[in-house]
């Protein structure tokens, strides 16, 4: 396993970070020399951190010239490739081909169709549960969830289109994506593999918690929980300040009116049943929210969180070190610990967060009784660094 400091620089560069910043600002944005960081790369992953970038966008490259018929110029770009040159350069020096010869379509067309892509996962992978998770929470006009499969709208870089997630064969998800700009396919994947926790090692977390007498029936009776992710960290946590002190239902209702309010009409890109997009920061900063029945607090609370974002007080981006995250979050008038646990465990994946002061998650760990949160985090101890996992086994089991 990586450790922290690398594990936060892999999340970044995944996000893009260096590739638009270089090295020298992904190392200050974990807090760490640029030689440190280097070091640490080659001690953890016997490469820098220049050449693990290189070799995930080579990968990614060699998925979609294997799993679509993009042109090569669109997977080139698609991958982040400066031009076609370098592309088929690495392809050669690589695979000793160049992409055309290695090129074995399967399926989608690239003139406006949706791209099918496959992402293997650990096994087990508990889909149907995660769905489920998502159904109760789905906002009517951004999101559908079926039995089978989960899908939605999206924006990126200003363009919008949509993915859909489904079961796919032997240890995959299926992911079909429609976006006209071959350029955000990077960034898509990597929001929906961060989404659908698709990198997580089941056999090592459980590990970890079947110490817990508590967890290790959990454990046997659900393998293969995963963290439901958020696609927009924004609107997850717009999602969870509605949600304070009320039922799932009622936060669903109050976010599906503020997205027939403010959300962004995507009638170019749409599907049946999804045609707006949830409203960025700047559409709520001064939203009379109080006039669609959110409280007055709250109202003030999705306001604040709006400004802070758009004032670079907060963000949401991969590789974040969660007390840091907490102590931002919590700085915001109407924001307190389970409010931000919540949305770093959903919003960055964070394996470690822990709504301590959830009163369902405390009387789960309690067996019936109702512990303090204090004694929450004390018993969670063992459980680290996969807090949230227990977090999802214990209120599955309320």
């Amino acid at each position: 396993a990586c450790s922290g400091l690398v594990g936060a620089a892999l999340a970044l560069i995944a996000d893009g970070a260096l590739d638009r910043a270089g090295l020298p600002a992904l190392a200050a944005r974990i807090g760490v020399g640029e030689r440190h960081l280097r070091r640490l790369f080659v001690q953890e992953l016997g490469a820098a951190p220049v050449e693990v970038a290189a070799t995930r966008r080579l990968l990614f490259a060699k998925q979609l010239v294997d799993q679509t018929t993009l042109p090569l110029a669109q997977v080139a770009l698609a991958a982040g490739y400066a031009s076609t040159r370098r592309f088929n350069a690495a392809f050669v020096a690589s695979y000793g081909k160049p992409p055309r010869e290695l090129r074995r379509a399967r399926g989608a067309s690239a003139n406006g169709a949706a791209l099918v892509l496959r992402l293997p996962y650990r096994a087990p992978y508990d889909f149907t549960q995660l769905l489920a998770f998502l159904a109760r929470r789905a906002i009517p006009q951004v999101e559908q969830v079926s039995a089978h499969a989960y899908r939605r709208s999206i924006e990126v870089n200003g363009v919008a289109g949509w993915f859909e997630v489904s079961q796919g064969e032997r240890d995959t998800l299926a992911l079909r994506v429609h976006h006209p700009a071959p350029a955000a396919l990077g960034a898509i994947v990597t929001r929906v593999r961060r989404m659908f926790d698709v990198d997580a090692d089941p056999r090592a977390i459980a590990q970890v918690l079947q110490r817990d007498c508590r967890l290790r029936d959990l454990q046997r009776r659900w393998p293969g929980q995963r963290l439901p992710g958020a696609w927009d960290g924004f609107e997850v946590a717009v999602r969870a300040v509605l949600g304070q002190q009320v039922s799932v239902a009622a936060a669903r209702t109050l976010a599906a009116r503020i997205v027939a309010a403010w959300g962004t009409p995507c009638a170019g890109a749409a599907m049946p049943g999804i045609d707006r997009l949830f409203p960025v920061p700047a559409a709520l900063v001064e939203a009379p929210l109080e006039h669609l029945g959110v409280t007055r607090a709250r109202a003030a609370t999705i306001r604040g969180l709006a400004r802070a974002l758009l004032d670079g007080r907060i963000d949401f981006g991969g590789g974040q070190a969660l007390d840091a995250f907490e102590r931002a979050l919590v700085a915001l008038p109407g924001i307190g610990a389970w409010t931000a646990h919540y949305i770093a465990m959903r919003a960055l994946g964070q394996p470690d967060a822990l709504p301590a002061a959830d009163l369902v998650l405390r009387r789960a760990a309690g067996q019936g009784r109702i512990v303090s949160a204090r004694e929450l985090e004390a018993m969670s101890q063992s459980w680290r660094p996969w807090r949230a996992y227990a977090v999802m086994l214990l209120w599955r089991a309320s």
